[in-house]
Parts: structure tokens; sequence; C-alpha cells
């Protein structure tokens, strides 16, 4: 059963997590280069928001299926899993507080004055999803090393 929850939870997180990565991280990159009036730009910025709300909402899957298999593992009191805890939770609150409703806020504001490349904006949501990467990117290597573990999984 072990074997079956890590599967799952490995999948979840490469199925899920990947692509909010990828979109969100090109959010910021089209949102640079778009033309003031660009409707392709607005297009795709708004395919890229949408991935990032789908896959996110999808991505609950992820802390579940880790839980369950940390549970059948004995190791819920790790150090290494606590650690990969706060900062899944952290990257979680990131995507969902600050990524998700500064896309949002852009979106609208694109729709009623155009867009406007090379802003503020587009830094700050550059540097919030640089950030949710690392977080996540740091949880996905505590996984594979897990310090001090000694459940042979």
């Amino acid at each position: 059963m072990t074997k079956l929850l890590l599967s799952l939870h490995v999948l979840a997180a490469v199925l899920a997590v990947g692509p909010v990565t990828v979109a969100a991280s090109m959010f910021p990159r089209v949102l640079r280069r778009a033309d003031p009036d660009g409707r392709e730009a607005l297009t795709t910025l708004r395919m890229l928001h949408r991935i990032c709300r789908v896959y996110a909402a999808i991505g609950l899957a992820v802390p579940v299926f880790g839980f369950a298999t940390a549970s059948s593992l004995g190791v819920l009191t790790s150090g290494w899993l606590i650690t990969s805890i706060l900062l899944t939770a952290a990257a979680a609150a990131i995507l969902a507080l600050l990524i998700l409703p500064a896309q949002d806020s852009t979106l609208a504001a694109a729709q009623t004055s155009g867009l406007s490349p090379g802003s503020r904006d587009a830094g700050r949501l550059a540097m919030l999803t640089g950030l949710f990467n690392l977080l996540w990117a740091t949880v996905t290597v505590l996984m594979i090393i897990r310090p001090g573990s000694t459940t042979g999984a």
C-alpha cells in the first residue's frame, strides 16, 4: 500500500505542480513583452492564469497523498518531513495569496486599460514565482534526500 501511495503522491506532484510552475513562470515574461493593445498576449495570459488556477486546485492531492504516505511509513514526526510540510505550506500560500490574485488583477486591469508591458507587476510576479519555484525545488530535494531517514523506501 505504501508504494501505491508514494506513487500517487509523486505522480500528483509531477502532474499538478509542474504545470503551475511552468505557467506561473511564463506569465511575467508574456506580460513584459506584450503590446499595450495586444489581444494575442491577453489571450495567452488568460490561458496561463487558468492553468495556474486549475492545476493549483488539482495540486491539493499532493499533500493528501503525501500525508497518507508519511503515515504509512511512520515518518510524520521526522524533521525533514516537517520542514517539507512547512515549505509546501509557504509555497501554497504564495501561490494562493499572492501569485493568483496578482494575475487576476493584472488581467482585470488589462481588460479596462490595456496591457502595460514592462510594468512593476511583471517584475513582482517574476520574483514571487521564482520564490514559489525555489520552495518546490527545496521540497523535492528534501523528499529525495530525506536527511536522517531510515525508512529505506
